[in-house]
């Protein structure tokens, strides 16, 4: 089948890559491991440019090498949302006798990723783009645009859940099919550490 993959690509950082050594992750080979039997026509990768932080000022750095190591995949397109940090009053899980009760955090937010994928999937869908669609994710939001895709479309959409946890209850009840993205998958689905574009020679980021 002629498949489209959707990748909520901060679910997948956080559900799947953060504090591991498989940051520098080949899309397409995971997908095409993870979904043999698909003939995958596009992967859409949705995420946000990240700010600078005094605890880590390269962070914007490393994701630009990243995102240029993705644009080496001929059948990626990568759309954007907004990334959004600031400081915020929180309560305190644990306050100390006669000690605050508030601290001030920095919270920060990604906005856009879920309502992209939702009108990418259905206007795709409507343009009979796919026969089928996976969604990389393990967000219960995109519950509406699944169920509106498998309805009123009739086209089969497919969970790959990136996260530890079992996939959502809501998701797994109205998906076509759910599979877990598993560290063994990333492993082996790894970009070389050298790569080369129109720009140049590049190299995977220090620490990754």
């Amino acid at each position: 089948m002629k498949t489209w993959v959707y990748i909520d690509g901060f679910n997948l950082y956080y559900g799947a890559v953060k504090d591991t050594r498989y940051k520098w992750l080949n899309l397409h080979a995971m997908c095409a491991l993870l979904l043999p039997n698909h003939q995958i026509g596009k992967i859409k990768y949705f995420t946000a440019r990240v700010s600078a932080r005094h605890d880590d000022p390269d962070k914007p750095t490393r994701q630009q090498i990243y995102l240029r190591a993705l644009r080496t995949l001929p059948d990626i397109e990568i759309i954007f949302g907004r990334f959004l940090s600031h400081d915020v009053m929180m309560a305190l899980a644990q306050p100390a006798p006669n000690g605050p009760r508030f601290a001030k955090v920095i919270k920060t937010e990604e906005k856009g990723s879920d309502v992209n994928i939702a009108a990418h999937l259905i206007n795709d869908g409507y343009k009979k783009q796919y026969e089928t669609a996976v969604i990389v994710t393990n967000d219960s939001d995109l519950l509406e645009p699944i169920k509106i895709a498998r309805q009123e479309l009739g086209i089969p959409v497919g969970i790959l859940n990136p996260h530890k946890n079992p996939t959502s209850r809501v998701l797994a009840q109205h998906a076509s099919f759910v599979r877990q993205i598993r560290q063994g998958a990333l492993a082996v689905s790894q970009f070389p550490e050298v790569l080369t574009d129109a720009h140049g020679v590049f190299h995977k980021p220090t620490g990754w």
